[in-house]
């Protein structure tokens, strides 16, 4: 059985895909936690010294996206069975993978509080109107529920901290009613429903990720656990 290895369910959107990948396709596997600033440190298990890691015997897989290739081999769900939606599907997760720059350094994923920005500058807005165009893109031409289809695959998965950066963050977001349902869809798929619930229950807090946040907004709810 895989297991993976994640960082604190409040803060890690790395964590959160291959996670919640795994488990909306009740591929079997044991979660083993880590908190950030806590314990021997993420090198004990990860080349990276950073997380994810995927562990499948002797093999270590230790980046979101090469860990969904990776459990493609095994489970050929992880991405649509069509071709041009599973080109879709892997142009949109890689761009996710690595851009929306600004999105990331400005709303830091803590999915236990609500935020209100001091500020929505351009480049926010326009990484913003580039997500909503590439759900509707997928959401239209593949006629689904999710971004390739109507079953839930790794594009989706790779989105997921989007989603919950827009609960987070997003009262004020411009955003289609297109985005919009498929966020909250995406927030009650029972995956995102454990994470979520776990993620409040935690009552540990790293310092570097709440001055993050600290600096773009203000905290004007905090749901997490005492």
């Amino acid at each position: 059985m895989y297991e993976l290895h994640i960082g604190n369910k409040n803060y890690s959107s790395w964590s959160l895909r291959p996670w919640v990948l795994l488990k909306a396709l009740g591929i079997p596997f044991t979660e083993r936690q880590h908190y950030f600033g806590e314990g021997p440190g993420f090198s004990t298990f990860s080349p990276t010294a950073l997380v994810p890691a995927l562990v499948d015997g002797a093999t270590t897989v230790w980046d979101s996206l090469a860990i969904a290739e990776y459990v493609h081999e095994a489970y050929p769900a992880v991405w649509p069975a069509n071709k041009a939606a599973r080109a879709f599907a892997r142009s949109a997760a890689a761009e996710m993978h690595s851009g929306f720059s600004t999105l990331r350094n400005i709303c830091s994923m803590s999915v236990g509080i609500r935020v209100k920005l001091h500020d929505t500058p351009p480049a926010l807005m326009r990484d913003l109107a580039r997500i909503d165009a590439l759900w509707t893109t997928g959401l239209t031409n593949f006629g689904g529920a999710y971004l390739a289809g109507e079953a839930f695959t790794a594009v989706d998965a790779f989105f997921a901290p989007v989603v919950f950066r827009i609960q987070t963050y997003g009262a004020g977001f411009e955003l289609s009613a297109t985005a919009r349902a498929y966020a909250d869809r995406m927030l009650a798929l029972p995956a995102m429903v454990e994470w979520y619930e776990g993620g409040l229950a935690e009552t540990q807090r790293d310092l570097p990720h709440e001055a993050e946040i600290a600096a773009s907004g203000e905290i004007i709810a905090d749901f997490r656990a005492k």
